[in-house]
């Protein structure tokens, strides 16, 4: 079956994944992540990505982030791939794709699953097992959302700084979402987006989608279609 196009619209949020090859680390130093931090950092100002929420894994990244353009995220992806494989290979003596295939995306309807998403890539390490908390692990967005830490990768969403007038206000809103776990049903909303690259979204937003892009947003409904009132059947 072929693969369907991406969904990219301009100043809507995406969530984007990419993992290692076999699910190979493609993290083996804090030296690594410095430098794919500092390679997000200028390829997204190059191509006018705002990144809201990331986090470094050890064999994959998450990020939550806008492009102003159709092909603005694209295009960094694009960019990191040349620099960051370049360097990992040279630097630890190996050769060939260092990437899973394709990175998966999705377009994520703002007011109703932002905040999700948020949530869902800064509590990944939680609940990977390799930290207690959101924040004892330093490599991604929770200490400028949560804590108002500096990180010139973190370009606040509109929504977020919604929540309060001054920062300290937006970030005692946003640790109140981080009191309990994030609910199965959104877990499983978001993965299974993720994993097709269909719209995370109610109905009326992905209809909407859908006409704007002239890509079908979700899936089709499984079964049969039912028979027309009256229709005999024959076989």
């Amino acid at each position: 079956m072929a693969r369907l196009p991406r969904l990219y619209l301009p100043d809507h949020p995406i969530h984007l994944v990419v993992r290692g090859n076999d699910r190979q680390d493609i993290f083996r130093s804090e030296g690594d992540r410095v430098y794919f931090h500092r390679c997000l950092v200028e390829t997204t100002r190059e191509h006018q990505v705002h990144v809201h929420a990331y986090v470094l894994m050890t064999n994959h990244v998450h990020l939550l982030a806008t492009g102003a353009k159709v092909d603005s995220l694209a295009k960094t992806m694009q960019s990191i791939g040349r620099r960051y494989v370049s360097y990992f290979n040279y630097l630890h003596q190996r050769t060939g794709t260092l990437w899973e295939g394709r990175y998966r995306s999705n377009l994520v309807q703002t007011d109703r699953y932002l905040f999700a998403c948020y949530r869902y890539i800064e509590m990944n390490p939680v609940r990977a097992g390799l930290v207690r908390r959101a924040a004892d692990h330093p490599w991604s967005s929770y200490g400028a959302n949560a804590r108002g830490q500096f990180d010139d990768l973190v370009t606040p969403h509109s929504l977020y700084l919604s929540l309060g007038s001054t920062p300290s206000n937006r970030c005692h809103a946003y640790l109140q979402m981080f009191d309990g776990p994030v609910p199965d049903s959104e877990l499983q909303a978001i993965r299974a987006a993720l994993q097709k690259g269909w719209v995370l979204g109610d109905g009326a937003f992905s209809a909407q989608i859908g006409v704007r892009s002239g890509r079908r947003p979700v899936p089709l409904p499984r079964g049969r279609k039912p028979k027309a009132s009256g229709q005999r059947n024959l076989a």
